[in-house]
């Protein structure tokens, strides 16, 4: 029989609507069950791409002798962190602060209040390697509940109060300097592994938001070591098993089991992931004119469209990292690895031997029971590269007959907003304007379906329909973000017009008048234990970057001074965090690059289908000056302000590069414009 999550919208929670677990979602009704039955309520919180998700779920949530223990003495509450954002961070902050980790599943208990008070994350149905059973855990809880109330009751308040009392405000901090910029580079500086080009640790995510600073920091500051950094992080994640070598796209993130040993990918695929990292890949193109980067940007865009894109236009959130090993077992990476003998089948013989040498498959396997996952040496041309074309294309082939992972075709505004920015801009690029109608289709659904008649967003849709769940700070940056680089990009004064919108909600709705900090909820949303607030990056930039970037390029294509000012005074929390955590506020940094850069403005005035014109914009839109914005189209046009008072050149197409609105002399020749945009400081 189906619980109360078969009517959710969620693809996580409709995956648990037939446990026998009598799960709530997360709703008043569920706390004032709790009140009336009193008894404590168990926070679950995961999402659909979550490995250990579902392994919890098959030991623990479809035990039917588990269920029985959850449904008598809890509450039980699944929550798609993907869908409530603020929920997780709020209750992964206590979770973080009490055990000193974090991680989904994340399972708490709390009080009907909402007061957590006992914290974990993944528990094994057995005692295993010093963690305690799911089941003991439960009878612990209901032991302490029900003979110790006082102690529970004074562990809630004082996490609680901790919790509250975590507030950041950013009114005296000031915009960050050059010296703070310098200091974070050193900082990364130490954290790089020069033997492997990643940063230091055992588990390795993608730094996009690092990279995009580093390269901010060589277009402004003519930094070669950050370049040089740049580089090597984006050639050792392209050329590892984080990348899927056959098709394109990433992975969430890779594990060294031991020192010196093969990197073991965590198979899911992001949409936030790829969008940051083809934008991060275009953009080091941008700098460098890397025939890998221009690769790996071009091949992830096209796995976002291919694998991600769903009938309305936007994009899906992930895609599962188990699927069918062809056995009826479901196994992590079942559909990405190869084996030797594998290969022979679908290569044959010469061929297979080829491809074992160049993708560093071998016959005792770099991953689990002798397969191994694709990945490329450090160099690349011992073979033809229409050798290594042909291989890939006959590998992927023979891949599309195993059965595919799950797909989460939830459509998260945040993450499509990175997604359109990403698309555009790669499509604008490398001359891809199916990239841009892909980045525009994306854009419509957003406004269509996520935004209502007061430009406040919907966090999630699905089928075609908006979900429940309002938007937070992320959705509204991100989303303005995504607007604002289709401004640039198609010259329509459309997306910069939606683009204020969802920023002035910034500043009426989560942004405190008085410090200038940032909240990740709105003003009127539900309160939580805590209104979270959180200005360091996690696997996207965190919402308090985001707004700050978004909030500076609005200023710069509009001259829209308490946007600027929101922007600078956010900026603030860079001064104290950048040089101390550099690889936790990456965004922030890199906002701090264009801040100090300008940014710079370039209007291109002319008309249409010029020659003159499209060479000048499509070098504006090269330029590697950190933030540039762009505006194109004809003189005096009223839909992009920065084209106001811009006239023609003796009757040529022109463009102007500004900074506040204040322009240098206009040039008509693009190698002029060129050498303006990519000079430091120019």
């Amino acid at each position: 029989m189906s619980n109360r999550l078969a009517q959710a919208a969620s693809p996580y929670l409709l995956q648990h609507a037939d446990n026998p677990v009598d799960w709530w979602p997360w709703e008043p009704d569920a706390f004032e069950e709790a009140r009336r039955r009193d008894v404590p309520v168990f926070l679950s919180v995961g999402y659909s791409a979550c490995h250990w998700c579902h392994v919890m779920a098959h030991e623990s949530f479809e035990d039917a002798d588990t269920a029985a223990y959850m449904n008598e003495h809890f509450v039980s509450v699944k929550v798609d962190r993907e869908e409530r954002p603020d929920v997780d961070a709020v209750y992964m902050e206590a979770v973080q602060a009490a055990t000193g980790q974090g991680g989904w599943p994340m399972s708490v208990f709390m009080t009907p209040d909402g007061e957590p008070f006992c914290f974990g994350t993944y528990f094994p149905p057995e005692p295993r390697h010093g963690m305690p059973s799911f089941r003991q855990v439960l009878e612990g809880v209901h032991s302490a509940w029900t003979s110790r109330r006082d102690e529970v009751a004074e562990v809630a308040g004082k996490i609680t109060r901790d919790l509250a009392e975590r507030e950041l405000s950013t009114a005296d901090a000031g915009s960050p300097t050059e010296e703070v910029q310098a200091l974070a580079l050193l900082q990364l500086a130490r954290d790089i592994d020069p033997a492997t080009g990643w940063f230091k640790g055992d588990t390795k995510f993608p730094p996009s938001m690092v990279v995009e600073f580093l390269l901010r920091h060589h277009a402004r500051a003519d930094s070669v070591a950050a370049l040089e950094m740049a580089e090597e992080l984006c050639g050792a994640m392209a050329r590892s098993s984080l990348y899927d070598q056959a098709a394109g796209g990433f992975h969430r993130y890779v594990l060294t089991p031991r020192p010196g040993g093969p990197l073991i990918p965590h198979f899911e695929k992001m949409l936030y992931d790829n969008a940051l990292l083809c934008r991060v890949y275009a953009h080091l193109w941008r700098a460098t004119g890397s025939e890998l980067a221009r690769r790996v940007a071009l091949e992830t865009a096209d796995f976002l469209v291919r694998e991600l894109r769903t009938a309305e236009g936007g994009f899906a959130s992930a895609l599962d990292a188990d699927s069918d090993d062809g056995s009826g077992r479901h196994v992590e990476g079942a559909y990405y690895a190869w084996t030797p003998a594998q290969l022979r089948e679908v290569l044959g013989d010469a061929d297979a031997e080829l491809a074992a040498r160049y993708f560093g498959v071998t016959e005792e396997g770099t991953f689990e029971e002798g397969a191994s996952v694709l990945q490329l040496p450090r160099q690349e041309g011992v073979v033809d590269a229409e050798k290594v074309t042909s291989l890939r294309e006959r590998l992927l082939a023979a891949r599309a007959g195993r059965p595919a992972p799950g797909r989460d075709d939830k459509v998260v505004a945040a993450w499509n907003g990175l997604a359109v920015a990403a698309l555009a801009e790669t499509g604008a690029y490398f001359d891809r304007p199916d990239l841009v109608e892909a980045a525009i289709g994306a854009a419509d659904l957003l406004v269509r379906l996520h935004m209502d008649e007061h430009a406040r967003l919907a966090r999630t849709s699905k089928d075609g329909r908006a979900g429940a769940n309002a938007g937070v700070l992320e959705d509204y940056a991100d989303v303005a973000e995504g607007f604002l680089a289709l401004a640039s990009v198609t010259g329509e004064g459309v997306w910069l017009e939606f683009a204020g919108f969802l920023l002035d909600h910034v500043l009426a709705q989560f942004t405190d008048a008085e410090s200038g900090a940032l909240y990740d909820t709105a003003a009127d949303a539900e309160q939580l234990i805590r209104r979270p607030q959180d200005p360091t990056d996690n696997a996207t930039p965190s919402g308090w970057s985001a707004a700050a970037g978004a909030l500076l390029s609005y200023a710069a294509q509009t001259g829209a001074e308490p946007h600027r000012a929101a922007a600078e005074r956010a900026l603030g929390v860079v001064k104290s965090l950048g040089p101390r955590a550099p690889r936790f506020i990456g965004w922030g940094l890199a906002v701090a690059e264009a801040l100090l850069d300008g940014p710079r403005e370039v209007a291109v005035v002319g008309e249409s289908g010029d020659p003159a014109m499209t060479a000048l914009r499509r070098t504006a839109l090269l330029g590697t000056a950190p933030g540039a914005v762009v505006a194109t189209g004809v003189p005096e046009s009223d839909e992009l302000p920065l084209l106001a008072g811009r006239p023609l050149v003796d009757g040529r197409p022109a463009a102007y590069v500004c900074r506040h609105f204040v322009c240098d002399a206009p040039t008509t020749d693009p190698e002029e414009l060129r050498e303006t945009l990519v000079s430091p400081n120019a």
